[in-house]
């Protein structure tokens, strides 16, 4: 059934996953959401809401190369943020109540680092039933007068489409807002026609990989029993 609602998340974490493939129980692989933005809007482009809050991050998980990033020191996270179950359960709320598509711009990081909030909080996942979209994958180098031939980052795609610097990037509530404003002049202009955004492999849930030498490991002790059994059998 096609959605009648859009959307737009944004995080600014911690840092980056040490691997994409583990778990999300696995810790301290997955980095700790510092700042979270969403929008939520109609398909015809009407914003319906949109909120944003700080939250607070475990002592000493937030290194110094994110901070210069997003700016997000534990000094002010400590003043401002909040428990991270109190959002969580906001944004919750609204993905239940809207079932919208959700789109980010490098959702991966953002659908996974909210998973591993999800875990940790004791809160239900909605986002692994959820139709989704990324901006990025979607905007490589296709784009008409594309600079790179990679992906663009939001303030490149947002200064490509409207001709004008984002102001405070890497806030996360910034970000949705300019996701949001993005996406749908890409929609104005032709350049996300319907096959592509509903052309994506959706995202999943990591599962740890099989340890193949701890496999091989097993196998060889199986197989010396065998041996040994038939040995017996034979000799013995």
């Amino acid at each position: 059934m096609p959605q009648e609602y859009l959307l737009f998340v944004d995080t600014e974490t911690t840092g980056l996953p040490r691997g994409w493939d583990q778990p999300y129980t696995k810790e301290p692989n997955w980095p700790y959401i510092a700042q979270l933005g969403w929008a939520v809007y109609t398909v015809g482009g009407e914003q319906v809401k949109a909120d944003q809050d700080y939250l607070l991050v475990p002592a000493g998980s937030m290194p110094a190369s994110a901070i210069a990033i997003h700016g997000l020191t534990p000094a002010f996270l400590q003043e401002h943020g909040q428990p991270p179950h109190v959002v969580l359960q906001r944004l919750l709320s609204d993905l239940e109540t809207y079932q919208p598509r959700v789109i980010g711009h490098f959702l991966q990081l953002d659908f996974h680092v909210l998973g591993a909030a999800f875990e940790r909080a004791g809160l239900p996942n909605p986002l692994l039933a959820l139709p989704q979209f990324c901006t990025m994958t979607a905007t490589k180098p296709s784009l008409p007068n594309a600079p790179h031939e990679r992906h663009l980052r939001l303030h490149e795609l947002h200064e490509l489409l409207f001709d004008e610097a984002l102001e405070r990037p890497h806030d996360a509530y910034v970000d949705a807002l300019a996701t949001a404003r993005c996406f749908f002049e890409l929609q104005r202009r032709g350049w996300l026609t319907d096959d592509i955004l509903l052309g994506q492999l959706p995202l999943t849930a990591p599962v740890a990989p099989v340890r193949k030498l701890g496999w091989l490991w097993v196998l060889g002790v199986v197989g010396a029993g065998l041996l040994c059994i038939l040995y017996w059998i034979l000799y013995g």
